[in-house]
């Protein structure tokens, strides 16, 4: 399959825009999957490249993140490990289960996530006392979101960050950070099974990880700039969005 420079040049576009969205609220995936099934690419395939393209943008904001010192990678390891585990075994029982089904529940899920950012305009502003342990996140939210991740993935971000701040108490633009990492993890594990069980347009997802970079890199250094301001209401808006396109799709 060939393709001109024109849809290149889309791609990469289409691939900046969800690189900036996607580091500062998750929901890249409905710019780029619609754009990747335009070329023409079979599913499989455009979900397998969509994959690769944002592991680019999920890591350039993940390294942002870290050089500015707004995680400690030491004491993230074991949920690390957890939520690639999870989404090795997300992308396994993709092979075995129709994700479809996940279709009907979703959307809700993204809907009372969006109400309960548009309801609380001081959630994330502070840090609170956390209500469960590292242990427990890990083994519960890290390893849940990270086998939905392998397994379906709209709105992955989402509920890493609502976790963290709901559950470990982080205020909203500490939860986007750790968030990225675990997306960037989540998204190298599906890609990884991607290699070996599917196939990957490499000249398509390269261009569009070039994009990724540098939408992520100008979404991480908004997030850092302005925080919960510019964080809450995005969520809200993609939160709804996703809900209505998973909801028409």
């Amino acid at each position: 399959m060939e393709f001109g420079i024109d849809i290149f040049l889309i791609l990469f576009t289409v691939a900046f825009v969800a690189g900036l969205v996607d580091t500062i609220a998750g929901g890249g995936g409905l710019l780029t999957i619609p754009a990747l099934l335009y070329t023409g690419l079979p599913p499989a395939v455009a979900l397998a490249t969509n994959k690769l393209q944002s592991t680019f943008g999920s890591g350039t904001a993940a390294a942002y993140f870290i050089k500015k010192k707004m995680v400690d990678i030491n004491k993230m390891k074991l949920m690390i490990l957890c939520t690639f585990m999870g989404a090795f075994a997300g992308g396994f029982a993709l092979l075995q289960i129709d994700a479809s089904i996940l279709k009907e529940v979703i959307p809700i899920l993204l809907v009372i996530i969006g109400f309960y950012f548009l309801l609380s305009p001081n959630i994330g502003a502070l840090d609170k006392e956390k209500r469960i342990t590292i242990v427990g996140f890990s083994f519960t939210l890290a390893l849940g979101v990270g086998f939905y991740d392998g397994f379906f993935g709209p709105g992955t971000g989402s509920f890493f960050a609502i976790g963290f701040v709901a559950l470990l108490g982080f205020n909203l633009t500490k939860a986007t950070a750790h968030a990225k990492i675990l997306n960037f993890i989540s998204n190298i594990s599906s890609l990884c099974f991607f290699m070996f069980f599917g196939k990957i347009y490499w000249s398509i997802g390269l261009c569009m990880g070039a994009g990724q970079m540098c939408g992520a890199l100008i979404g991480a250094r908004l997030v850092l700039k302005n925080g919960q301001k510019i964080i809450r209401p995005i969520i809200v808006i993609i939160s709804f969005a996703m809900s209505i396109k998973l909801l028409v799709s």
